[in-house]
């Protein structure tokens, strides 16, 4: 079933946000975006947002300080609406609240999603979550809190408007986002092109270490625990060296991993027109967009990268791209 907000707020007391783990953009936009919109027009339900520590960029963000990290497994909600999430698990340590709340929605645009919620808005071909919570909400009463919140999610996920997901109605969200005074600039500036000297300093690395293979139609970089560990860098660091390693000509997939334990890595996958990487994704146990996935990979890097290779290899030869 699709959501109406007032129907399915209606006769509610307790309501839980939750989005996916390691936020990025789109994930904290979405959430505190209707966190907000819900404390302004609902004043009588009791919110609480549930998300891991968020990067330093993105607390601005008005009320992000009233983010829980940690959960009273006890507690039960009447309401549980997850953002951004292709699948439950993606919630993390917030799982269990969802599991126990007496109803869930779920608001994404992920098209491995399978609709696991009670109530779901899952459209695929939007830009952002963000987006969607903009087309659920009521546009007349979003203030400006809300509106940065949004604005950053849409212009996160969309790469600053110039993914091929940016669609007229996302111009149009955005346009009308600034008319509530959002700085859009400074935003953008702040949480998308800013970043710290360790953050230069391991995108450097992983650029300089690259490798394009599949007759140059593929290239890929690594990260090693000790690499984070030289750089003294956190997850987060790594967040936008995929798709700098995307915009190198001539390339049709991008792949970032990074160690997270011993043979298992994190997987980022990229690509420009030719190769569903949320196929790839899904048939490593992961998920994702067309163009921008995501899966967690256990073997040596070799083994990871062949793995990848071969079902890169298969969409690239069934389109005439690699022979």
């Amino acid at each position: 079933m699709s959501i109406v907000l007032s129907e399915i707020l209606a006769e509610k007391q307790t309501v839980a946000l939750g989005g996916h783990i390691r936020p990025d953009g789109d994930c904290v936009g979405s959430v505190m975006g209707l966190y907000l919109y819900l404390q302004e027009q609902y004043p009588e339900l009791q919110v609480d947002v549930y998300l891991e520590n968020l990067a330093d960029r993105f607390l601005f963000i008005q009320d992000t300080d009233k983010i829980h990290s940690e959960i009273d497994d006890s507690k039960v909600y009447d309401l549980f609406i997850c953002m951004d999430c292709g699948d439950k698990e993606r919630l993390g340590f917030s799982t269990p609240l969802f599991e126990s709340a007496k109803m869930t929605a779920c608001i994404d645009h992920h098209v491995s999603n399978e609709a696991f919620a009670d109530y779901n808005e899952i459209i695929p071909d939007a830009s952002s979550t963000s987006e969607l919570v903009y087309r659920l909400i009521d546009k007349d009463k979003i203030s400006l809190h809300c509106a940065e919140a949004l604005y950053m999610g849409i212009a996160h996920d969309t790469g600053v408007f110039q993914y091929s997901c940016t669609a007229p109605e996302t111009m149009e969200a955005a346009a009308e986002l600034l008319r509530k005074g959002v700085n859009g600039s400074d935003i953008i500036d702040k949480t998308f092109y800013e970043k710290t000297y360790v953050q230069n300093q391991i995108l450097g690395k992983a650029l300089l270490e690259s490798m394009m293979v599949l007759d140059k139609k593929c290239i890929f970089s690594y990260v090693s625990k000790r690499d984070m560990e030289f750089f003294n860098a956190v997850p987060s660091d790594l967040e936008g060296i995929v798709s700098q390693l995307r915009y190198t000509t001539g390339i049709e997939v991008a792949i970032f991993m990074y160690e997270t334990g011993y043979q298992e890595y994190k997987v980022s996958l990229r690509s420009k027109d030719a190769v569903d990487v949320s196929k790839i994704a899904k048939y490593f146990g992961g998920g994702g967009h067309v163009k921008a996935a995501g899966c967690t990979m256990k073997g040596t890097v070799h083994d990871v990268v062949n793995n990848l290779m071969k079902e890169i290899d298969i969409q690239l030869k069934g389109i005439g791209i690699k022979e």
